[in-house]
């Protein structure tokens, strides 16, 4: 953390996936004026893939993460049979859907247990030093171990399926390379009742947390937007397929039922000059009032029911305080991580016990068959295009990765500009109020590896020093 007279800086921002820092500009006052989030690093997967063919893309962007890799490898693959023209059979679907679970929720359990944990059960104001999952486990080590065990769980489903763990292979264009043979089947189901009851455990940790301080929950980041998801032909949860709905902030649905192959003609992205993440907006709205949220509040104020019956319970009650309205709340999207979480391991038994689950009928094959294709899932943090286009002999000529985080990133601005102007204080700072900052992008969950796709030319700064550290000259692009 370094501090000048206008302007605080909390470098790095602690407990996200990835490289980032937060600026907040003060007022002569004192007070807080305005607050950036930069996303300091940059990686250009959408220029180096030109050129593949896109066949490979399935393994190349299941590279880009290490959180949710399984998105971009299933968001690859559907782009690819778009271009095959091909669908895939029943069971490749099935597998695919079992595997994205397990993704979702091995990346939900580190979010909330090892990252959003350690403010919630040790204090936003706690030892910095001891707030975080070492310190966690020292105080609390059955909720840590729990919240291992479950990750470890959507991990194994992997594992049993693809032989890997996190950068999956088998996911293609077509369908499946591997399919689910029985003794893992088997071996699978034998998690149920653990992962059942820590998914449980975690919503009435998260749920009494909330109820006991409901004032800050209400008034932290509750700026109103509108919500994008992924939605099933009546509304329901859907995470694999399905099509595009768009909320107000009254929870009005704008559009409905769009082709996310469209996405181009309702999603507008422009770049920004102090992060390397796009600034996208929903197109009908215009640049200044069509931010949107994805993710998991996302998905939840989209919706019109889940899709099992105890996720279905938690959904009601999520839902009832606000009559069905939208929930703007930034800290309510840990809550809704967690019916999500309930909602998988539901999901995932049904899908073990389907007779058709250990079939081996997985592939369709084809090569090139039109020139471009548009893939579109729900990643754990909110829905995720892979665009590719290609030339007669299936290499890539332009690929763009539309992704969840920076989706976001319009909302992660308003959000620590909310929270820093109601707990910091540049004449008399304390750590706890900055951690509350960071707190903020932590509802996010945010994967900067993933979202950093800058649009235009990169950025460029050239500062020579003294060996006092003076600056004497720089040059600036």
């Amino acid at each position: 953390m370094a501090e000048s007279r206008r302007i605080v800086a909390i470098d790095p921002v602690t407990r996200v996936e990835g490289h980032a820092k937060i600026t907040l500009h003060l007022g002569d006052d004192g007070k807080v004026e305005k607050a950036r989030f930069h996303t300091n690093e940059f990686r250009g997967f959408e220029k180096f893939c030109e050129g593949r063919p896109f066949t490979e893309m399935p393994v190349i962007t299941a590279r880009i993460c290490g959180i949710c890799p399984h998105s971009h490898a299933i968001a690859s693959s559907k782009a690819g049979e778009k271009i095959m023209g091909v669908g895939i059979t029943a069971t490749a679907e099935k597998l695919r859907r079992l595997i994205q679970l397990g993704q979702l929720i091995s990346s939900h359990a580190l979010s909330f247990f090892h990252l959003s944990a350690p403010d919630f059960l040790l204090g936003f104001d706690s030892d910095p030093t001891q707030r975080n999952v070492i310190g966690l486990a020292d105080k609390f080590p059955d909720i840590v171990r729990r919240g291992i065990r479950l990750r470890g769980f959507g991990q194994d489903i992997s594992k049993r399926i693809t032989g890997k763990r996190i950068h999956v292979m088998g996911v293609c264009a077509g369908g499946m390379a591997f399919g689910l043979r029985e003794e893992h089947r088997q071996g699978l189901l034998g998690w149920y009742p653990e992962v059942l009851e820590t998914a449980q455990m975690a919503l009435g940790i998260i749920k009494k947390w909330m109820a006991d301080n409901r004032t800050m929950v209400e008034l932290f980041a509750p700026a109103k937007t509108m919500f994008m998801s992924l939605v099933g032909p009546h509304g329901e949860y859907e995470l694999y397929d399905g099509r595009v709905r768009v909320v107000d902030a009254e929870g009005a649905i704008v559009a409905d039922q769009l082709n996310p192959d469209d996405y181009l003609s309702f999603i507008a992205e422009r770049p920004i000059d102090w992060s390397y993440l796009k600034y996208p907006y929903y197109k009908p709205s215009g640049e200044g009032k069509g931010f949107y949220r994805v993710g998991p509040l996302a998905r939840l104020n989209t919706i019109a029911r889940m899709t099992t019956p105890l996720a279905q319970r938690e959904f009601e009650e999520y839902k009832a305080p606000g009559h069905g309205r939208p929930v703007h709340a930034s800290l309510y999207f840990h809550y809704a991580r967690l019916i999500e979480v309930l909602a998988a391991v539901e999901m995932i038994k049904e899908l073990l016990d389907s007779p058709t689950i250990t079939g081996t009928d997985l592939m369709a094959s084809a090569g090139r068959n039109r020139g471009q294709g548009v893939g579109c899932t729900e990643a754990p943090r909110g829905i995720l295009f892979h665009h590719y286009q290609v030339d007669d002999g299936g290499k890539l000529t332009k690929v763009n990765l539309l992704i969840a985080t920076g989706q976001n990133n319009p909302s992660m601005d308003q959000a620590i500009l909310d929270v820093a102007r109601q707990y910091v204080d540049g004449n008399d700072m304390h750590e706890g109020a900055l951690n509350r900052v960071e707190a903020a992008i932590r509802c996010y969950d945010p994967c900067l590896s993933c979202a950093t796709h800058a649009l235009g030319i990169m950025p460029l700064e050239i500062v020579l020093v003294d060996r006092n550290g003076q600056e004497r000259s720089a040059i600036r692009r």
